[in-house]
């Protein structure tokens, strides 16, 4: 059984995507954020379901029509088939490729850019198969309004706008269907490809990049700023193994096998990362360049997981490389790009991989691993002595030796109830609490007698929350028999807000006489018996 906790891709620092439920967001496998104001999402299940959400300019989501939708919407192309590379352009345009070797395209084709020789919207996922008979497609990539493919046989298509020379032809008409890119790339294996707004790139299996396209601020490497109709080979890079090229809107990143980080083309928000004109960040290795055609944000991960960023980070330019707190690239196109788009399709690394805190939450009151049991009401809980220890000072004590506690395999406890005590144990494993208010009162108790104080105050948030004029006034005598100052104050206020249905309850003429003469007196000092 695949468990929950494990299995999905971290979308959490996506605005987007907060609006899915826990049980949503655990069934994604892959993720993309896209469009010119980072307003739409699509996202793939473990069990190889499409679903978009989002503004759908251009009919971008693919759902037959150009309707929004804040719900997400689910496509039925797929039929089970996986999803192995997805890019999306300007328009935006969509690309998308399975693992069977399947090209599928949607969304804005002015330009042609879906390669299905027409130019009216794709409102729906089309298979794409002109000039690609045969072929099985790996990798795609888009510009702002032309497409690429690469496939398994290391061949390159392009199609699409072509003012530029972007689609490699030779010329600058639009290439209504995908074309086999040749010239100086005829013969060569390609192994991966990245689009600029109006430019392309490719790389080839003995380490040399090769570019053409739009070239005005020297996205091509090649020591002019004139554009290319054909492939051309970048010299500058001659006697290194490039393993990895990204490109952003007007710049371009290569990762060699050595982990240095080349960059070369436009540098008006520091996306170069270059400071002064040297263009190697070293001494740290690098083991992976970030950047997006729609940005001019570059990020990199190093061989010890720090994440630098550089370029256009939230309207700044960061000249230099910036080391973050980030544990990935694509943290860093979530919170600093504009648009704060994917920069790639985010897919899970580890199907197995859990964090500490997901392994902790799993294994609470798990029998297969626990050491030491609470029976409570006559119900058992199963825990783990180390992480009491280590989680709360209460444990830390009562499992020293002195304590008859610490020889025991079961602790009997009294004074509380099963479902605050076990909620208290949970605690120690989640940070979390889920109780109703009255449960949760008991739970106060617990806190207070344990010196827990982050746990109180999680406590008087819940009470605050499920207030009523029928257990106002039970709530208030649990403040005040629990020190719980805030909560005091809150409770006191609501009674006096309503005073007269207050008064008319059970809770109110059950409290003891001196308490009652106090919250009375307490009341007409703040006016409450003003005419």
């Amino acid at each position: 059984k695949r468990n929950k906790w494990n299995s999905m891709v971290d979308v959490s620092k996506w605005p987007l995507f907060s609006l899915l439920s826990s049980e949503e967001l655990a069934a994604i496998r892959q993720a993309c954020v896209f469009g010119t104001s980072a307003n739409e999402a699509i996202y793939i299940t473990h069990a190889n379901e499409v679903f978009v959400f989002g503004l759908n300019c251009s009919s971008c989501l693919g759902t037959g029509d150009s309707l929004s939708t804040i719900v997400p919407k689910k496509l039925d192309f797929l039929q089970g088939k996986k999803v192995v590379s997805l890019s999306y352009g300007s328009g935006p345009h969509v690309l998308l490729a399975t693992d069977d070797g399947q090209l599928f395209a949607w969304g804005h084709n002015g330009y042609s850019q879906l390669g299905n020789g027409m130019t009216n919207q794709g409102l729906s996922p089309l298979l794409i198969t002109s000039n690609l008979q045969n072929k099985k497609v790996k990798e795609v990539a888009c510009g702002s309004h032309h497409s690429m493919a690469l496939t398994h046989d290391g061949e390159v298509f392009a199609w699409g706008y072509n003012n530029c020379g972007q689609i490699g032809s030779g010329s600058t008409a639009n290439q209504p269907h995908p074309r086999k890119v040749t010239g100086s790339l005829q013969g060569k294996t390609a192994v991966g490809i990245t689009c600029g707004q109006t430019s392309s790139m490719a790389l080839a299996n003995n380490g040399e990049v090769y570019g053409w396209g739009y070239n005005g601020n020297g996205q091509l490497g090649i020591g002019n700023n004139g554009n290319q109709l054909t492939p051309c080979r970048l010299t500058a890079l001659q006697g290194l193994c490039v393993h990895q090229i990204a490109s952003g809107y007007g710049h371009c990143l290569a990762l060699t096998d050595e982990g240095l980080l080349y960059a070369w083309g436009a540098n008006t928000y520091g996306q170069l990362g270059n400071g002064n004109k040297s263009n190697h960040l070293s001494p740290v290795r690098i083991v992976e360049v970030a950047a997006c055609h729609s940005t001019h944000t570059s990020a990199a991960k190093t061989q010890s997981g720090q994440v630098y960023m550089w370029g256009q980070c939230r309207g700044q330019a960061i000249v230099l490389p910036h080391l973050t707190h980030f544990a990935n690239t694509d943290d860093v196109f979530a919170c600093f790009a504009t648009p704060s788009v994917m920069w790639r399709l985010m897919s899970m690394e580890h199907d197995d991989f859990m964090t500490v805190a997901e392994s902790l939450r799993k294994e609470f009151d798990s029998p297969e691993t626990a050491d030491l049991k609470f029976s409570v009401d006559g119900k058992c809980i199963h825990v783990h002595k180390a992480v009491l220890k280590i989680r709360c000072e209460h444990f830390r004590s009562m499992f020293r030796s002195q304590w008859t506690e610490d020889q025991q395999d079961v602790i009997e406890i009294g004074q509380f109830s099963y479902p605050v005590y076990r909620s208290f144990l949970q605690f120690l494993y989640t940070d979390a609490v889920d109780l109703p208010p009255e449960d949760a009162i008991g739970l106060l108790d617990l806190a207070t007698s344990y010196c827990e104080n982050r746990l109180k105050r999680l406590c008087q948030q819940i009470i605050m929350r499920g207030i009523t004029v029928e257990n106002a006034f039970t709530l208030l005598s649990a403040a005040i028999r629990y020190d719980a100052e805030d909560l005091e104050e809150f409770c006191f206020r609501f009674c006096v807000n309503h005073l007269t249905q207050v008064t008319q309850t059970g809770a109110f003429w059950q409290v003891d006489g001196a308490m009652l003469k106090e919250f009375i007196s307490r009341a007409s000092r703040c006016g409450a018996f003003k005419n």
